[in-house]
């Protein structure tokens, strides 16, 4: 058995070359072998939102808190609320952050694959982002 407790890690600023507006990063847990899996709390501040990028094995965001969006490439801007569930595929590529107005937090879960979970591309822009 291996207990993180609260506050052992500290909260990280999202980089500035990966997320638009304020993103702090919480780490949980990083893959543990044989497990490839690794996961963060994101917390989002309105308007903030990742870049586009794609995950080799694929993403599921749990929305926690707030109101946020989501956007896989070529479809619509969707909005996601506490207690939904948001998967992404291995190799979509997407986006997720806050609403214009409001925070938005969730979990993110990742696999890792030859020790890279994901693939950074370019920044959202503001009219991609308002839909």
């Amino acid at each position: 058995m291996n207990i993180k407790h609260a506050g052992d890690q500290a909260s990280l600023p999202g980089p500035e070359d990966w997320f638009t507006g304020k993103v702090r990063i919480d780490p949980l847990f990083s893959p543990q072998p044989p497990s490839q899996a690794g996961g963060a709390l994101v917390t989002f501040d309105p308007g903030a939102r990742t870049a586009w990028h794609t995950h080799p094995l694929g993403q599921t965001l749990v929305i926690t808190s707030g109101f946020g969006r989501v956007q896989t490439w070529g479809g619509p801007v969707v909005e996601v609320r506490p207690g939904d569930v948001v998967s992404f595929a291995p190799g979509e590529k997407h986006w997720h952050g806050a609403s214009p107005a409001t925070a938005m937090t969730h979990l993110a879960v990742q696999e890792f694959l030859d020790g890279k979970p994901v693939e950074w591309l370019e920044k959202v822009s503001d009219a991609q982002y308002l839909g």
